[in-house]
């Protein structure tokens, strides 16, 4: 095991601790734990690319983690009327229609190359910049103007059109499939 997969095990541990925090009402706690995962992920990626300790599991395991903690975060803040109720809807259903694209695809016998396409990574930026900023406002009891409002309509475009990108790139992997 290397250690940035071993970094990438520790942003999953995160996860629990970042919604028992929210859940126990210890923003400040929540906030801080989901900025170590966000930072242990940006070390996890430096050093497998610096000390050449990519492997296939940590290719599979780091996004992964990512998405278990936007997703855990976001039906968090939407349970407790933070983010919309429409927004979180979409976050997850985007990102439960992407896995079952991929699985359905496998069982077909036609897996897919999982890319992160440049609108996916803009999207899962505005994220987390999103969940941070709410998560500040809620530390520190105060309000960031316009920010997260535009953030929130930012997000929801972003998750539309990161959908609609990965859902065209599945159909014509799949009718290139057909076609052979």
């Amino acid at each position: 095991m290397t250690i940035p997969n071993l970094i990438t095990v520790f942003r999953f541990l995160l996860v629990p601790a970042v919604i028992w925090a929210l859940v126990t009402d210890e923003v400040f706690w929540a906030l801080a734990f989901f900025v170590t995962a966000g930072l242990s992920d940006a070390v996890d990626g430096f050093i497998a690319r610096k000390f050449n300790q990519r492997s296939e599991l940590g290719a599979y395991m780091d996004p992964m983690a990512d998405k278990i903690l936007l997703v855990s975060v976001f039906i968090a803040l939407g349970l407790m009327k933070e983010l919309p109720l429409w927004l979180v809807i979409g976050v997850v259903s985007r990102d439960a229609l992407i896995v079952l694209a991929v699985l359905l695809s496998s069982i077909m016998s036609r897996p897919v190359a999982m890319k992160p396409l440049m609108i996916s990574k803009a999207n899962t930026t505005v994220q987390i910049v999103l969940a941070i900023i709410v998560l500040a406002e809620l530390a520190f009891e105060t309000v960031l103007g316009p920010l997260r409002p535009g953030l929130v309509i930012l997000c929801g475009l972003l998750t539309v059109g990161s959908a609609a990108a990965y859902l065209v790139q599945w159909l014509r992997h799949m009718g290139h499939h057909e076609q052979a």
